[in-house]
């Protein structure tokens, strides 16, 4: 038997392309089957193979007596049985996860060698369409000096997967690309004995830490992506871009463009409701980023002197390069006549001396010399371009472009440091910060008491003058000592790893123009902001909710108005980044109003800063699940309103998302190019309107209205609706997983206002109402055709067609309505005591469901979900035969734990992995 032998893949009507994704989860199916009757008996495979099919049948024919029978065999499984049905599962939903991921890679090489035309998101679709458009040369060019790309990695808690798991998923994932390429019986039995040893330690392995992350651990997660993808993809990817542009008929002349794709980084720094990242912890978070791209580099270094075997007696060096060879002092004779060799050895005895003192690093390999460190980066870069500039002066510019480039580029973007990491913080603990130090140096000065007027009035004197507020006399409470010293870690940091190593410190929950001059006045006395009005940092506000969505342009209007504040955006080039947030935001006012409000804040930043004569680089705090802003990049993207973009962009990748894109290397370079594409494309060949015809506008700030009072009348006005969430979701039980070091509420209460975001759509998800992705719209919906009876559908219909905005917010709704099930989410609901309660809140959820599915459909032309992706509509209606049984046991073990008597460990554990394989199955949930 195998696991996944009877998988209802419609292969009739497929096409002949994925058979391989067809044969691999088949494979990795029998496997697994095979793994689970080797390790658990041959009755607990029994079991698993009985509600796998039952949950088929169920699926593909809709049979009921399907459905009791697997009702009937999960609520008879005991304790034991339960964990191992929820493994084996689980571990099909990851095992899938690898297939589907490696076929993507393969269908994506299988264009590229049949020659196809490029793809929507590949650098030869965005240059092919730039080219077309007539961009000027000159344009595309620029486009690159001024530039910025930027995702940025963060801790945000929704990646349920140990590193040990990912890792063996990974090796999975290597070996069914390795099979692609097996030549014979043997290759293939023995790569599938690989596979089989592979899969047998995932089982074997905990799918759940058990132990809560720390800051530091998740430091060390964040880099493991460094080793996996972007050590290798990123310099792979520049010099892609170099070879595209000065191919014939290109812009510019082979010279490196500015390194303006970089990681970001938040792990370390965000304080933002994180009592546990420190002064201390930043230091240390810093010191490990600058150890693992050292690390790297003295191994390129190595591996580069391998190569760069050139002798001097058969082809001469440059003056610059023979004088770098003799600064190395490297007197072996097997080296006398090979210079770049002797120039190489220098270099890493210099560089190992400088991890050695910057970060405590000692070399795996020891240097032969005891040469000075590098004092900075550009020491290191001068010495790699005096190689570059040998080579190619001596006609072997073909050596340079191999490896050489490949380090040259990765040092330029990863410096000393690796990754900027942005700090956060809450502007409520600013605002006590500033508060206590003004009132230490002028008692009976109370700042909080005072209006926002006298606040501006106060904090502009302030920054104008020279004087220090903080004296080293005075003992601050711990909130303010803690702030304190976080930003002196910062100025320390930033003299010892240069300035890229922190670069932006974001006030969350900014609302008004005293939130950035308080961050401002901090960092004055740190000496980050002088009294002569420049600036070391960008001092970025995170608007968050929808009241501060629609205040954000006023707010930005009158600071940049401000003279002080000006002179510190002027110090920083001109340039002042706004973050945006999605999550937070979608909580507060639901899917449709969260979209539309953000789209509308940008279009009034967009036009204030171009009124002030500055450049706005948007900063998107987007999350894996559309609920929290998450998507295709790509259309996101290109559905920014005109002017939105201007060649740079910032964006958050959290929690699952991360692993999902950057784990693999290959998927890892596509989606890396697909934000550069994206951006090239909004840059240079987007609209400047806000949209095709005003008449949109209008047509959603009528639909924005009824979603926003359809949402906040369930979430916030329907009396009960707290406790019915509560009780019918996992939301209690997701705090017991350990998959991240920040608290899941911002208060101890369980107000739905004071929940983090993450924990809010992460519980949707796993009973599958995955309500924060769509509620609300059938509302809106409704009422827009009752008021428009005659034209309201065609109107919306031509909207879609028309407008990127608009169709991708629909497209992000298909694809989470798919996935949603309310046969399902009955069974949670029925976990609330309360019978009128739960049939009071239930069927108002169940009727918008029908209605935004509904209109949903009826607007983009379809008569199913999905009908317009079958690729994506068949990858989850394949997974659902899998999550279902899941979702069922996840119910049953929910009755026991919260009941008095069956509560247990094990019990919590079934709870926890359910928690995993629900996950896993839907991919983008957190």
């Amino acid at each position: 038997m195998a696991l996944a032998s009877h998988v209802p893949l419609e292969a009739a009507d497929e096409a002949d392309k994925d058979r391989p994704l067809r044969e691999d989860i088949r494979l990795l199916g029998r496997i697994l089957g095979d793994t689970v009757r080797e390790q658990e008996g041959e009755e607990t495979f029994a079991l698993v193979e009985q509600i796998r099919q039952a949950s088929i049948r169920f699926h593909r024919d809709n049979e009921v007596g399907a459905r009791r029978e697997l009702e009937a065999t999960l609520d008879s499984l005991s304790a034991d049985q339960t964990l191992a049905i929820v493994r084996a599962f689980s571990y099909f939903s990851h095992l899938a996860n690898i297939a589907e991921d490696q076929h993507h890679i393969r269908r994506n090489r299988a264009h590229v060698i049949a020659g196809s035309a490029p793809r929507p998101g590949s650098l030869g679709y965005a240059f092919h369409h730039v080219r077309a458009a007539g961009v000027e040369p000159a344009k595309l060019s620029g486009f690159f000096e001024t530039a910025l790309v930027s995702p940025v990695l963060t801790a945000h808690p929704t990646e349920v997967r140990r590193k040990s798991t990912l890792t063996r998923e990974l090796e999975i994932a290597e070996l069914l690309d390795e099979r692609e390429r097996a030549a014979d019986p043997a290759e293939l039995a023995l790569n599938e004995e690989k596979l089989r040893r592979a899969v047998l330690i995932l089982w074997r392995t905990n799918l759940l830490r058990q132990t809560r992350l720390k800051v530091i651990d998740e430091v060390a997660n964040g880099l493991s992506y460094y080793d996996y993808t972007f050590f290798h993809q990123l310099p792979r990817l520049y010099g892609a871009i170099e070879d595209e542009l000065c191919r014939p008929g290109g812009v510019r002349p082979a010279q490196p463009i500015p390194s303006f794709l970089r990681i970001g980084s938040w792990i370390g720094g965000d304080r933002d409701g994180n009592p546990y990242v420190t002064a201390e912890v930043l230091q240390e978070a810093v010191r490990q980023q600058s150890a693992r791209a050292l690390s790297y580099y003295l191994d390129q270094l190595h591996e580069l002197g391998g190569v760069l075997s050139l002798a001097s007696n058969l082809v001469p060096v440059t003056p610059e390069l023979a004088a770098l060879a003799d600064r190395a002092a490297d007197a072996a004779i097997a080296r006398r006549e090979e210079p770049y060799r002797r120039a190489i050895t220098g270099m890493y005895s210099r560089l190992a001396k400088t991890a050695r003192e910057l970060d405590h690093v000692v070399a795996l390999r020891q240097p032969l010399e005891d040469l000075p460190p590098y004092r900075n980066v550009e020491e290191l870069l001068a010495d790699l371009d005096t190689i570059s500039a040998s080579l190619v002066a001596t006609g072997a510019a073909i050596v340079a472009r191999g490896r050489l480039r490949a380090l040259r580029r990765a040092v330029d973007v990863f410096g000393f440091h690796l990754a900027p990491i942005d700090l956060r913080q809450n502007s409520d603990v600013h605002e006590r910060t500033v508060a206590e130090i003004l009132a230490a140096a002028t008692p009976g000065l109370d700042y909080r008491a005072m209006s926002e007027a006298e606040r501006t009035e106060l904090l502009r004197r302030e920054l104008r003058s020279p004087r220090p507020l903080v004296s080293p006399f005075i003992a601050y409470s711990d909130e303010t000592a803690a702030e304190l010293a976080v930003f002196r870690a910062a100025a320390a940091i930033r003299k010892t790893y240069g300035p890229g190593a922190i670069k932006t410190s974001i006030i969350s929950k900014a609302e008004s123009a005293s939130d950035l001059l308080e961050l401002a006045l901090i960092l004055k006395e740190v000496g980050l902001v002088s009294a002569d009005g420049s600036a070391a940092l960008f001092m970025v506000p995170l608007f968050e909710t929808i009241a501060d969505l629609r205040a954000c342009v006023g707010v930005m209007d009158s600071l940049l108005a401000i003279p002080e504040y000006r002179r510190l955006v002027d110090s920083l080039g001109g340039e002042q980044e706004v973050m945006l947030g999605y999550s937070d935001s979608n909580k507060d006012g639901g899917f449709v109003t969260s979209g539309w409000e953000l789209y509308k804040a940008e279009i009034g930043l967009v036009e204030v800063f171009r009124k002030h004569g500055l450049r706005i680089r948007l900063f998107h705090g987007r999350g894996g699940s559309v609920g929290r802003g998450g998507g295709p990049s790509y259309e996101a993207i290109l559905a920014q309103p005109g002017g939105a973009v201007q060649g740079q962009i910032r964006i958050t990748e959290q929690g699952e998302i991360i692993s999902s894109k950057y784990s693999n290397p290959d998927v890892g370079r596509r989606n890396l190019e697909t934000l550069v594409s994206a951006t090239l494309e909004a840059t240079l060949l987007q609209d400047e309107s806000p949209a095709p015809d005003p008449a949109f506008l209008e047509m959603m700030e009528e639909l924005s209205r009824a979603a926003y009072a359809a949402y906040r009348g369930l979430v916030y006005e329907t009396e009960g609706f707290e406790r019915y969430f509560w009780t019918s979701t996992v939301i209690t039980e997701i705090a017991s997983l350990n998959i991240g070091s920040r608290p899941a509420s911002r208060k101890k209460t369980t107000a739905i206002a004071d929940l983090r975001a993450i924990p809010w759509v992460f519980s949707w998800a796993q009973c599958r109402l995955m309500l924060p992705g769509w509620f609300g719209f059938g509302a809106a919906v409704k009422a827009f055709v009752e008021a428009h009876p005659h034209d309201g559908i065609d109107a919306l219909k031509a909207m879609h067609r028309r407008w990127p905005f608009f169709r991708t917010l629909l497209s992000n709704m298909d694809m989470v309505l798919s996935k949603s099930s309310l046969a399902i989410a009955s069974r949670y609901a029925r976990l609330v005591e309360d019978v009128g309660l739960r049939e009071k809140i239930f069927a108002r959820i169940s009727r918008e469901h029908r209605d935004s599915v509904d209109a949903l459909n009826a607007i983009m032309g379809q008569s199913w979900l999905l009908e317009s992706n079958p690729l994506l509509d068949r990858s989850i209606r394949n997974r659902f035969p899998y999550l279902d049984p899941l979702n069922h046991v996840q119910v049953e073990l929910l009755k026991l734990h919260r009941s008095a008597r069956g509560s247990s460990e094990k019990v919590l554990t079934g709870v926890q992995l359910t928690i995993n394989g629900v996950s896993a199955g839907l991919r983008n949930s957190g």
